[in-house]
């Protein structure tokens, strides 16, 4: 701890004897600095306030009806962009930066300077602030103006030409789609007209080339009716005698025999159809006929008499067997026209494999156009009320909250700090300046001196009288004057830098 204090006391009465050149060390270095700091340019900051969001009414109003809901992030993407390269190059045109000088390496440079120096600071999601700093304050305040005017014009320019751009396209897509859809329900017609007896019906329906095959099956079935109609009509009337035995008995008695067999006939049909049949219904004609004739016809007081008479039933019969005849040939050129209708339809199928299924393609491809149409349509409607809110209503609500001012007061450097941080500097560079000296000095001091370098040391003699308090005290009140003048000269220099800042 004494070698400690020893050494503390060598070098600071080192340093007290070299106060003098610490003092100009000081001086200098504070002259030096408070210069430079003086000589720094001065910057000047300009800054504006923009307020950019959707309108909170019509936003929600139009949502799903117009195009374009995603305004915040139109607005975040103008944001992002702003300091583009072709926005930089407008803004170097219109504020005259260049001033003549077509230099493309000093464009480059400017507009990569004004890339660095141009701040976007988001505050929130709808208010944002450009900055800009220069020595020159009119000059910061025309960039940040024209930066203003700049990202007005892109905000409603952008969305009018991007509106502009879309119906452009929109209308393009319509024209072809409308085109390519008329060639297709052409294509769909022709198909329809050549193959249309092939194809089911829209709602589902048989084709005529099923209902063809159904009819010849129809056919086939009543044919085969009416063959056997006949060939048991032929049966009947080979059983029915052609004439009939009739005997006119006298008063006492007797009976008619053509009466008998027409009711057995009826009989027999009774048996084997019901009496809706035409069959019965005529044996049932007949019957009354030959009754009516019996009751009227007898004579009395003669004697029984034969005679041969034309049997009706045997006419009937004869009669169904022509109508019968005339189904079956009927039904045979039917049969003969509907298997042929069929055989033509089913060599057409051959011909074109796969109809169905193009028919089913033909009619996606087609359904699939006009849905792609008519959303294009929708989309067309859903554009101009985008325009007419975009334009007529005023959907995005911009406004600069704060504009631009011409600076009167810089913002950096900061002079104050500056000034009082090399006056620490030279203080501190003149102290080190003396204990520098001193550390380097080879000289004696103190007896411990002496005896560090091992010579043997007898004692030391001082001074043979002390000096006066005053002659003590006018180094030091000297030393005083020196660095309170440094004091002062700060204070000047602070003075001078508050006149100048009450002057701007």
């Amino acid at each position: 701890m004494d070698e400690i204090l020893l050494l503390l006391r060598r070098y600071v009465t080192g340093a007290w004897r070299r106060r003098w050149l610490a003092l100009a060390v000081a001086w200098v270095i504070c002259l030096a600095g408070w210069a430079a700091v003086m000589r720094l340019p001065p910057s000047y900051e300009v800054s504006a306030q923009v307020y950019v969001a959707a309108d909170p009414v019509l936003t929600p109003l139009l949502h799903g009806i117009a195009i374009g809901g995603g305004i915040d992030s139109q607005v975040a993407l103008l944001q992002r962009t702003l300091l583009s390269r072709p926005n930089i190059e407008t803004l170097i045109s219109k504020a005259g930066l260049l001033a003549g000088n077509n230099n493309l390496t000093a464009n480059q440079a400017l507009v990569k300077k004004l890339q660095d120096t141009i701040r976007i600071v988001p505050d929130t999601d709808s208010l944002f602030t450009i900055a800009y700093s220069n020595a020159d304050p009119r000059l910061a305040y025309n960039i940040v103006q024209t930066m203003l005017s700049i990202f007005i014009e892109r905000a409603n320019g952008s969305n009018q030409s991007d509106i502009a751009n879309a119906q452009h396209f929109l209308d393009g897509q319509l024209a072809y789609y409308h085109n390519k859809l008329r060639d297709l329900e052409r294509r769909r017609a022709a198909f329809l007209t050549k193959y249309l007896q092939l194809l089911p019906g829209a709602n589902g329906s048989v084709s005529q080339y099923d209902t063809a095959g159904t009819t010849v099956r129809s056919l086939q079935g009543q044919l085969q009716d009416a063959v056997a109609r006949k060939q048991m009509l032929e049966s009947e009337l080979a059983k029915t005698p052609p004439m009939l035995v009739s005997s006119r008995a006298s008063a006492g008695g007797g009976g008619n025999a053509a009466l008998e067999a027409a009711e057995q006939h009826l009989a027999e049909l009774r048996q084997r159809f019901t009496n809706a049949y035409p069959g019965v219904i005529e044996a049932e004609q007949t019957v009354r006929a030959l009754a009516a004739q019996a009751s009227g016809s007898g004579s009395a007081g003669l004697p029984a008499a034969q005679q041969s008479v034309p049997n009706p039933v045997y006419d009937q019969l004869k009669l169904q067997l022509i109508d019968a005849d005339t189904a079956v040939f009927s039904l045979q050129r039917e049969l003969k026209a509907a298997t042929a209708e069929r055989e033509r339809l089913a060599a057409l199928a051959r011909n074109v494999p796969g109809l169905e299924a193009q028919y089913i393609n033909l009619n996606r491809n087609y359904d699939v156009l006009r849905q792609q149409y008519q959303d294009l349509l929708v989309r067309k409607e859903a554009m101009q009320i985008t325009t007419a809110a975009n334009i007529d209503a005023n959907r995005v609500q911009l406004q600069v909250v704060n504009p631009p001012q011409l600076p009167r007061i810089p913002i950096a450097p900061p002079r104050t700090l500056l000034l009082a941080a090399v006056l620490v500097v030279g203080i501190g560079g003149g102290a080190a300046f003396a204990l520098l000296l001193t550390h380097a000095d080879s000289s004696y001091y103190t007896l411990h001196d002496l005896r560090e370098i091992g010579v043997p040391v007898a004692g030391s003699i001082s001074l043979r009288a002390a000096p006066k308090v005053r002659r003590r005290l006018l180094p030091v009140l000297a030393f005083g004057a020196g660095f309170f003048l440094l004091v002062v000269a700060f204070a000047g220099m602070l003075a001078g830098v508050n006149h100048l800042a009450g002057l701007a």
